[in-house]
């Protein structure tokens, strides 16, 4: 659902708001429910986020997407919202308006606007049967900030998803054969501290080369390392907000290259990094690559609860290391949660 944005972006219209969206978002919404919220530390208030679910036609689905979205609000107490239906329905945009504005105005949440946009029109909800206000994004001044920042906006949500998907089949096979001849390595063994090792090399590697290419050899083996949990935890330990938007470069870049079998180990880093780097869409993506792959992988739905929950990346804490079973020797100290597998 939800989508954190660092971006800080001042809107005085409905256009702006409408304008807002795709740069926030990362791509343009279909059929979807956007919510855009207002406030922050500064007015006592938790932090602004910006969420967006598939618009449901259903009035029980419309329901739990009211529910959904209104929970996430109250978690972040945020007391300003705007609300984005896109949708060509008239009907089912002013039902799932109605049930959603129901709750956010019981809950004493002031409510800026809600708007219908379709096919470069916006509308006030409800409707008044004009034909709405025309708009172009292509020359308004978010748009702009979007591509100066080296922000992309993608047509549609599968376009992003497309950017997971990788390209050079050559590539693919050497990654693939590095990958198995690294994991026949692994699992033919007999060092009882060769997780260990590893987890070191794959620390440094990571500390070193967070902005160089990564040779296929060194990404099949990456990529092993991903999917075994006790290294696949070091990897992690390494993201934090500050170096977030490399470690997504990094696992984007691995994803894209990986054989399907590894998938959900690096996914669920890029999803972690997407998040903390303010990406929920892109975070999402990555979550529904990896379970797509292994719908039980629970690592993924971490992150997925957290993303439906619309949590601040500021709320998480790095994972020290002596908290890492692969160094340690031992469970992880008492007083933590065990993380997910």
């Amino acid at each position: 659902m939800s989508s954190t944005s660092a971006s800080t972006f001042i809107a005085r219209s409905a256009t702006d708001l409408v304008a807002v969206v795709p740069v926030v978002l990362g791509f343009h919404p279909r059929d979807s429910v956007v919510v855009l919220t207002f406030g922050g530390p500064g007015r006592g208030r938790g932090a602004a986020f910006h969420a967006r679910v598939d618009l449901p036609l259903a009035m029980g689905e419309q329901e739990e997407v009211a529910d959904l979205l209104m929970g996430a609000v109250a978690a972040n107490r945020v007391d300003r919202v705007a609300v984005l239906l896109y949708t060509d329905d008239v009907e089912v945009a002013h039902s799932q308006a109605t049930l959603l504005l129901g709750r956010l105005l019981d809950h004493g949440v002031e409510v800026i606007e809600v708007l219908r946009v379709d096919e470069g029109r916006w509308h006030v909800v409800p409707e008044d049967g004009s034909p709405g206000t025309a708009y172009d994004l292509d020359g308004h001044p978010f748009t702009a900030q979007g591509v100066y920042d080296g922000q992309v906006v993608h047509r549609d949500r599968a376009a992003l998803a497309d950017t997971l998907v990788g390209t050079d089949d050559d590539d693919a096979v050497e990654v693939a054969l590095a990958a198995t001849r690294f994991a026949d390595l692994v699992a033919s063994s007999a060092e009882t501290g060769m997780l260990r090792t590893e987890a070191r090399w794959l620390q440094g590697f990571i500390r070193s080369h967070l902005d160089a290419p990564v040779a296929a050899v060194d990404a099949g083996r990456l990529l092993v390392l991903a999917s075994i949990v006790a290294t696949r935890d070091v990897a992690w330990a390494e993201i934090t907000r500050e170096s977030s938007g490399q470690h997504v470069e990094l696992w984007r870049g691995l994803v894209r290259r990986a054989p399907r079998d590894l998938l959900p180990g690096a996914c669920s880093l890029l999803a972690f990094a997407a998040w903390q780097h303010g990406d929920g869409a892109l975070a999402w993506c990555a979550v529904d690559r990896c379970l797509e792959v292994d719908p039980d992988y629970s690592m993924a739905h971490c992150v997925a609860q957290i993303l439906t929950g619309a949590v601040p990346p500021s709320v998480w804490e790095p994972i020290p290391e002596q908290d890492l079973p692969v160094f340690a020797g031992e469970a992880p100290s008492t007083g933590r949660a065990v993380r997910p597998s």
